[in-house]
């Protein structure tokens, strides 16, 4: 949420193409679990960027088992078609701490996005210790960020960004975003 009302971010999008971007965002966790907290907003300065942040700030925080990469895929490609807006670029940022390990192969699913010119970045946030049962899964010291780069982010000038834990999760987002801006220029 402070990513979007940063300075450095408000910076970038007054420095991008058009000064604007139309965002929406969902949360998503298993192959069928995935909510829309924000519908499409547009943002072209502070005000804008303050009522998206309120926005977002407002959904009650959720816990969801499961980690359904390709299900997020899955649910955001329409999304873009329902948005109201008419983007030069078309972009699904995943963000997350762990592989794809329920519903369908990740390959699949992003090369199917990638087949509708969709871009897709990553934010791989890492564990400071790995599951007990499961110790792939988060891949602490930088497995993850391959993990991503080999089978989440794909297009024209992706690219995948690394939170080293949950708390550096805010500023890794805010350096995400500029990065997209900058690529749009």
């Amino acid at each position: 949420i402070l990513a979007i009302t940063s300075k450095e971010f408000l910076q970038a999008l007054r420095q991008g193409a058009h000064g604007k971007i139309a965002i929406t965002y969902f949360e998503w966790a298993g192959q069928f679990d995935q909510k829309v907290i924000m519908p499409w907003r547009l943002i072209d300065g502070p005000e804008s960027a303050d009522a998206v942040a309120a926005e977002i700030s407002r959904a009650p925080y959720r816990r969801a088992s499961r980690t359904s990469i390709s299900g997020a895929l899955q649910f955001a490609k329409p999304l873009f078609d329902d948005s109201g807006y008419k983007g030069l670029r078309r972009v699904i940022d995943v963000s997350g701490d762990g592989t794809n390990n329920a519903g369908r192969d990740i390959a699949l699913a992003r090369d199917e996005a990638l087949a509708l010119g969709i871009t897709i970045n990553g934010l791989a946030i890492l564990s400071e210790t790995p599951l007990p049962w499961n110790p792939e899964h988060t891949n602490p010291a930088g497995g993850l960020t391959k993990y991503y780069r080999d089978n989440v982010i794909g297009g024209p000038g992706s690219f995948v960004i690394e939170a080293k834990d949950f708390s550096s999760f805010g500023q890794a987002i805010i350096k995400k975003m500029i990065a997209e801006i900058a690529d749009a220029r």
